[in-house]
């Protein structure tokens, strides 16, 4: 009898013990290990396959990962106009197989007529779509003085040799994918509207079609025989500005000879055995993924699990904490004095977080930026790329929203961005992107927009080990930081930890957005009885990651998004 009771008594134990230790991640399976992309030489992982093969055809030729950054971000403004453009501009972070690092700022500027209340009424409200859609909302591009910027510096190749299969890509044509299809057919509208015509772009492609845009091709080959002064100064720069003041836009031929791509110093910091290089600004991706792994490091968020509920409140916590302080704090260090060496210290970012509690959630509302002693007051995409020398780039670049402004040049073959609603329109009003924003990044002259584009490289013990980023307006800072976490301390391949399940906060609104159908229910009710508020309903993808890890023995892994046409190709 005795023997039936222990056996009983041992049964009920185990039962209590595993359902007070249940995984709180996706429906549990089998795991099988999942591998991205291998290749024993070089890397290019991106959003198009066909701008990943033109860079891995660049490299093949002997060209290293500069003149292969060229040619793939040139030929995702042919393949993927959603952000890859000619009309926008964006960031890159390098680190060169001898462990220089360095990175280039090719962000777009506001016009030289921009004024600090542009996107005001006469009651002083913010009139969103101003910022949002058309000429007004545009600022100065800066992708082509990025490219050439990096080509001069740092380019093996000649530019005829980088710029010709992009033309030939423009002329020929890519396939329309699925997923594509679907995004072009719900801005078909707007292109319409804003445009107050049809354009290329609002035609009714299916997947499978092909699409030639041999009027980028013309724009093209005219860079291609006249350099960055074509677009700055030339035939181009005139059909620009023309186009945009006709529709109302206030960009002038000063704006574009005046644009210049600036070389900057990358923020780096340590995690633990990492060394973390990421952009600076007037990107605040570098500053806030420092903030956020810094205050969570002290955790043992191993321990804790992988989106565990512990887990995931220490890095909300620490991620709410990072992005009220760059709400206020930042913005372009060429117009306002950043207190970098302050928002990264030790002492500050205990005191930042000394307050949390694992029993209740902080409230927003009740939590400002920290005081500084002294201080006065995203459609986007990505790619990553290792070359066979052993220099690595990361890069971000966009137009912001999806489509940019959807102002659509027919004789130019591309869209123009709609940046300017990156500044803060009005402090204390959100952007498209929720983001709110203070002094720092309110409109002038000439400034650069503060940006949440983090393209990162990642080093362990001295040595290359990452190439990450994402698309994803405000959320990429937060899924770069996640997987980069993903590998580090969750032991997973690049792969794995591309796929696995995100979820973001930013400060304001005061909610965890989760990846819907992709985190365990009893994990969300969880945290809603601990004052979480969760946002599970918005369908809005949480950033498509790009990233390429080197493994032990060498070789390369990269990872391409799934919840993208993302593509890593190598050799």
């Amino acid at each position: 009898m005795k023997y039936h009771f222990y056996i009983l008594l041992f049964f009920f134990i185990c039962l209590f013990s595993c359902k007070n230790n249940a995984d709180h991640s996706t429906p549990s399976k089998k795991k099988i290990p999942v591998k991205g992309t291998i290749a024993r030489q070089a890397m290019v992982v991106s959003a198009r396959k066909e701008a990943s093969l033109i860079g891995k055809q660049i490299l093949q030729k002997g060209g290293n990962v500069f003149d292969a950054m060229v040619a793939t971000e040139m030929a995702l403004a042919v393949a993927y106009p959603y952000a890859g453009n000619l009309g926008g501009g964006g960031f890159m972070v390098y680190r060169k197989a001898n462990g220089e690092i360095g990175a280039l700022d090719y962000r777009e500027k506001a016009p030289k007529a921009a004024s600090r209340d542009m996107f005001l009424d006469e009651h002083g409200t913010v009139i969103p779509e101003k910022s949002q859609l058309g000429a007004l909302a545009v600022g100065v591009p800066g992708t082509v003085a990025g490219v050439f910027a990096v080509h001069k510096k740092f380019g093996t190749l000649p530019i005829e040799t980088i710029l010709t299969p992009v033309i030939e890509l423009a002329d020929t044509g890519y396939v329309v994918t699925k997923k594509q299809e679907k995004r072009l057919q719900r801005f078909k509208d707007i292109f319409i509207k804003t445009n107050r015509d049809t354009i290329l772009y609002a035609q009714p492609f299916k997947a499978t079609d092909t699409i030639k845009n041999t009027s980028l091709a013309n724009t093209l080959k005219r860079i291609l025989k006249n350099g960055k002064d074509e677009f700055y100064k030339g035939e181009t720069a005139h059909t620009i500005v023309d186009f945009l003041q006709q529709k109302g836009g206030i960009i002038s031929l000063d704006d574009l000879a005046s644009y210049e791509a600036k070389w900057r110093n990358p923020v780096t910091f340590d995690y633990k055995d990492l060394r973390i290089i990421s952009m600076s600004p007037p990107s605040s991706g570098g500053i806030c993924l420092a903030q956020i792994m810094k205050m969570i490091e002290p955790y043992d968020i191993q321990q804790y699990g992988h989106n565990q509920l512990k887990t995931i409140q220490i890095i909300t916590e620490a991620e709410r904490r990072a992005y009220a302080d760059r709400s206020f704090y930042l913005g372009d260090p060429d117009f306002v004095t950043i207190p970098i060496d302050s928002l990264l210290s030790d002492t500050y970012l205990n005191t930042r977080m000394g307050t949390i509690n694992f029993d209740k959630a902080t409230l927003s509302s009740e939590l400002n930026h920290g005081n500084i002693s002294g201080y006065e007051s995203d459609e986007t995409t990505h790619y990553s790329i290792v070359d066979q020398f052993g220099n690595a780039i990361s890069v971000t670049t966009t137009i912001n929203g999806a489509y940019g402004s959807k102002l659509y040049s027919e004789e130019l073959g591309f869209f123009f961005n709609n940046e300017m609603d990156d500044f803060s329109a009005k402090p204390g009003v959100p952007n498209m992107f929720g983001l709110i924003g203070a002094e720092a990044n309110a409109i002038a002259p000439e400034k650069r927009m503060l940006s949440s584009m983090t393209p990162t490289i990642v080093e362990k013990n001295g040595n290359l080990w990452m190439s990450v980023g994402t698309p994803g307006g405000s959320t990429i800072i937060t899924s770069v930081l996640q997987t980069i976490l993903n590998v580090k301390e969750f032991n997973m391949s690049m792969q794995e930890a591309v796929n696995a399940p995100r979820f973001h906060h930013q400060w304001l609104p005061d909610h965890i957005t989760f990846e819907p159908n992709s985190f365990d229910k009893q994990l969300l009710i969880d945290l809603k009885k601990k004052g979480y508020q969760i946002n599970e309903e918005e369908t809005t993808i949480i950033g498509k990651v790009d990233g390429i890890l080197v493994l032990k023995d060498g070789t390369l892994e990269g990872g391409a998004d799934k919840r993208g046409d993302d593509t890593a190709v190598g050799f």
